[in-house]
């Protein structure tokens, strides 16, 4: 076993931070950025082609999209986590175990789910909060949608893994490439062809195919130690050190999907009382949150790019490096999130259009939903960056606590009892006021977190200049 003090040769504990989070950070932003490219181009041309229905019903899809990505970060945040951290700590061989016991699950969770998808369609899609308008188009949408489930689901769960062993921008070639790819089959199959909201999801599964092809082409050429089938086993107690690393980015993930459905069933529910009816506020949902994926893949790309260098220093004991990276993450992060509150308060009307034309009342709800649900978005890169700052010291607790407390302790019981009293406007404020308590709590762990590295690392100061009593004898 190679000593810890042996992994200071590694960039990971030497290169300038800014330089090093920029070489991580931007791929993996680059990667989820056009990752979320396949919702977001299916959604404009799917509003554009079939209309407001058409992105009501990619947006009752959705959180079965959001869960597979949750199954995604179980296996793949906890394979590169524990990954990172032995091979920091000098322990290679435990570095092999979690891959290739993590290459195994992410791939039998992928088909597993894709399956349990394919065969409750129907009751899954009513679940998420379909009406009867835009059933029809979610099950046309999502009979496609399931083949391209594993292949999306593995793609997803590896890139932590690639970008674990310094390749993050083979993670975003493969982005790059499924989306540039979903652009072009989405504009064939959805205007020469005619093939509706089936096209769209066929456009999106090939595109699905490739980027996955692209990920396995990679591994053969793994830089940390090779990687053979004949070594790829399957141990179950690496699994579930594996899903315990990765539990709390899973968390985050299913509780969003949890609070999308609710979401979904109370904007029907409450939108049916009001002027807008059902169908318009269920489509204005879905278009704001393809929105507000592109701000959600530049804080969690960043989060995700800081991973590895966390993970390494915690494991070789270089605790003010572990602080020095989360601080200057989070500079960034508050930096764009900024920028992103700027746009969604003086563009609302520019960026509900992007996803094709409706009736007045439809833009009128549209841009007070971007307005107000959206309001403290420059508060939103805190949440995920603490998040995965947890995970990669191998503080799971935390990292699970902090993971559900926006959308679960926070969001979710605001979205069922603000509506009481404040009907469909009580969904809007419900955002903002779950932003402001969630970045609270944020702060308050990592300040104690802050705390807790800054006395161990004197104490170890101390014990490194403690005289050895054996060698004095």
């Amino acid at each position: 076993m190679k000593p810890a003090a042996d992994a200071k040769g590694n960039p990971l504990g030497t290169a300038p931070l800014g330089p090093l989070i920029r070489q991580f950070a931007v791929p993996s932003i680059v990667a989820l950025l056009v990752g979320s490219v396949y919702n977001i181009t299916d959604q404009i041309f799917i509003g554009r082609v079939v209309g407001m229905l058409g992105n009501a019903a990619t947006n009752v899809c959705f959180p079965l999209v959001s869960f597979s990505i949750a199954l995604a970060l179980l296996s793949g945040i906890g394979m590169a986590a524990g990954f990172n951290l032995s091979l920091g700590a000098g322990r290679e061989e435990e570095a092999r175990r979690y891959v290739c016991t993590g290459l195994a699950l992410v791939a039998l969770l992928g088909l597993s789910f894709a399956v349990f998808t394919g065969l409750c369609r129907q009751p899954l899609l009513r679940f998420c909060g379909a009406t009867d308008n835009a059933l029809p188009y979610a099950m046309e949408y999502l009979s496609i949608m399931v083949f391209g489930m594993p292949f999306h689901i593995f793609t997803n769960g590896v890139y932590p893994i690639i970008r674990a062993d310094r390749s993050p921008k083979v993670a975003m070639q493969s982005s790059l490439v499924g989306a540039v790819l979903n652009v072009i089959l989405d504009w064939i199959f959805l205007y020469p062809l005619g093939m509706g909201i089936r096209g769209a999801g066929a456009a999106t599964v090939i595109s699905q195919v490739v980027s996955c092809a692209v990920c396995v082409a990679y591994f053969p050429k793994f830089k940390a130690f090779p990687l053979k089938l004949t070594r790829l086993t399957f141990r179950v107690r690496y699994a579930g050190k594996i899903m315990k690393l990765g539990v709390a980015n899973f968390s985050n993930h299913l509780v969003m999907t949890i609070v999308n459905i609710v979401l979904n069933n109370t904007l029907t529910y409450y939108g049916a009382l009001s002027v807008y009816g059902s169908d318009i506020p269920l489509a204005v949902a879905g278009i704001v949150s393809k929105a507000n994926a592109i701000m959600v893949s530049f804080v969690v790309g960043l989060a995700h790019g800081c991973q590895p260098i966390l993970s390494f220093n915690m494991g070789a004991k270089n605790y003010r490096r572990v602080k020095e990276t989360y601080l200057r993450g989070l500079v960034i992060g508050m930096l764009f999130s900024i920028c992103a509150f700027v746009l969604f308060q003086l563009f609302p009307r520019e960026i509900i259009s992007i996803f094709g034309s409706g009736d007045p009342k439809y833009f009128e709800f549209g841009e007070s939903y971007l307005r107000v649900y959206m309001f403290l978005v420059c508060l939103m890169g805190i949440q995920p960056l603490s998040t995965n700052y947890f995970t990669s010291i191998g503080e799971v607790k935390q990292g699970l606590i902090l993971s559900v407390s926006r959308q679960g302790f926070l969001l979710l019981p605001l979205l069922l009892i603000l509506p009481l009293f404040f009907g469909l406007d009580g969904v809007l404020f419900a955002g903002p006021i779950a932003d402001f308590l969630a970045m609270v709590l944020a702060a308050g762990l990592v300040f104690r977190s802050f705390k807790r590295l800054t006395a161990r690392e004197a104490a170890e100061a101390v014990a490194k200049r403690e005289p050895d009593p054996a060698l004095d004898a």
